[in-house]
């Protein structure tokens, strides 16, 4: 079903920096890249922004780009992931607001560990530290680097985002279709890349233009406008 082709099509495109549309975000965007390239003495970094703003994919870039010396913790992780390594420089925590209370003491420990050893570690939230629903000396730890806040990309940066990426593939976009995919789907880069990525095999597949009919077409079919199907 396409339903199964753009889910395979999100979970196979690597999340990376060279896919990181920076929009407003270009000094932050700079920063993670520095620690990356260890050419920064920054050792404790928070980033924060509202959902679907690209924290994860930041975390996801940093973490591929410093493998292997890099550990991605996402906030499900167990106790184990949070345990130190003499062979990891970078550690990258996902979404620390959700870390049970048995993981935000892991969380805790590991920020002693990473200060003790001289590495590195990047977080990320929701919210600024200050206003975390998380253990008191956690949100200390949580504020004794820098700061930042991932502001979200404007319509208009989503839809250059996008138009950019379909240049560099070669795709013909009729207008109306992007400013369409941004009031009629999930409005998150991830979400609207993977349904251009699908779009463009359906396009292939029925040897139709990419047009606001064909898209239609497509969101109807995977009932992305919120409309049941016809029994």
């Amino acid at each position: 079903m396409m339903r199964q082709l753009l889910l395979d099509l999100g979970a196979e495109k690597p999340q990376t920096f060279d896919n990181f549309f920076v929009g407003q975000n270009p000094e932050l965007a700079e920063r993670l890249q520095q620690i990356v390239a260890r050419v920064s003495s920054e050792r404790f970094v928070y980033v924060w922004g509202q959902p679907g703003a690209g924290k994860t994919h930041l975390l996801r870039a940093m973490a591929q780009a410093a493998a292997p010396a890099a550990r991605f913790i996402a906030s499900e992780a167990d106790a184990a992931a949070f345990q130190f390594d003499p062979g990891v420089t970078l550690y990258l925590i996902d979404d620390c607001a959700q870390l049970s209370p048995t993981l935000q003491i892991e969380a805790f420990n590991l920020f002693n560990q990473v200060r003790e050893h001289g590495t590195a570690l990047v977080v990320s939230g929701n919210l600024p530290p200050a206003n975390l629903a998380v253990r008191e000396d956690l949100r200390t730890r949580l504020g004794w680097g820098l700061i930042y806040r991932l502001h979200e990309l404007t319509d208009e940066d989503k839809i250059a985002a996008l138009n950019h990426s379909a240049q560099m593939r070669g795709l013909s976009l009729s207008p109306g279709v992007l400013p369409y995919l941004l009031t009629h789907t999930q409005r998150d880069m991830r979400s609207l890349s993977t349904i251009l990525d699908g779009l463009d095999k359906y396009s292939l597949e029925t040897q139709r233009p990419i047009t606001l009919s064909l898209l239609r077409s497509l969101l109807q079919m995977e009932q992305l406008e919120g409309k049941p199907k016809t029994p």
